[in-house]
């Protein structure tokens, strides 16, 4: 009975007529490793005598089909060989999960204490420092927003007191905040009071804002 070739998914064959190389990748983490690149000397002749066949035909022509047929029985049997030991000479450096059946790099995604990937175990320490991480991300983030949300209060109490105006009870003329006197007409103004923390109009004689309570 011929021998079988055990094989994986996570792999890439880069194999050509002049030779054999192969990868393979951590279904994880998408890293792994690729061998040399070993020569196939009879690719190489088959290549030549198919250039020459191409000039001339005839018998050469002849020839390059009989080397092509048993070039590719040739080819698959050393690719075969190649393939395996290419398996063998990584195989040490992936490990397949128990619990998913990924193949993973023992170099960084898999677990040594708890025997399975780290898909499926995750490193606690590194868990734990994303997760603190994330909190502080979380923590800036909303200080910003805090901070965004007072300025733009901050900002509108500003262009609230800047745009405040009043009209003469007497002529209807525009006057500015805090005259005394109508420019129009000299009447004098009865100038409204307003609380300095959250601008709320304030009545005469009043001694704390009946809004937020502040001290006029």
């Amino acid at each position: 009975m011929a021998e079988r070739i055990e094989f994986t998914r996570n792999y890439n064959d880069l194999s050509t007529n002049q030779g054999f190389q192969f990868e393979f990748i951590c279904d994880r983490c998408g890293t792994g490793y690729r061998t040399r690149f070993q020569a196939n000397t009879l690719g190489t002749v088959s290549t030549a005598l198919g250039a020459a066949s191409n000039l001339f035909g005839g018998i050469l022509g002849q020839a390059a089909n009989l080397s092509e047929q048993v070039r590719s029985a040739a080819w698959e049997r050393a690719h075969d060989s190649a393939f395996t030991e290419a398996m063998e000479e990584l195989r040490p450096d992936f490990l397949q999960c128990p619990r998913c059946s990924s193949w993973v790099c023992k170099k960084s995604c898999w677990n040594e204490r708890k025997g399975l990937c780290k898909g499926c175990a995750p490193d606690v320490a590194v868990e734990m420092a994303a997760a603190q991480a994330a909190k502080t991300t979380e923590a800036v983030w909303t200080s910003a927003v805090a901070s965004d949300e007072d300025q733009a209060q901050v900002s509108s109490q500003k262009a609230w007191k800047e745009g405040v105006r009043a009209s003469c009870p007497n002529c209807n003329a525009a006057i500015d905040q805090g005259a005394k006197f109508c420019p129009e007409c000299g009447t004098k103004m009865q100038v409204a009071a307003f609380c300095k923390e959250c601008g709320a109009k304030l009545q005469p004689g009043v001694k704390f804002c009946p809004e937020c309570g502040h001290k006029v």
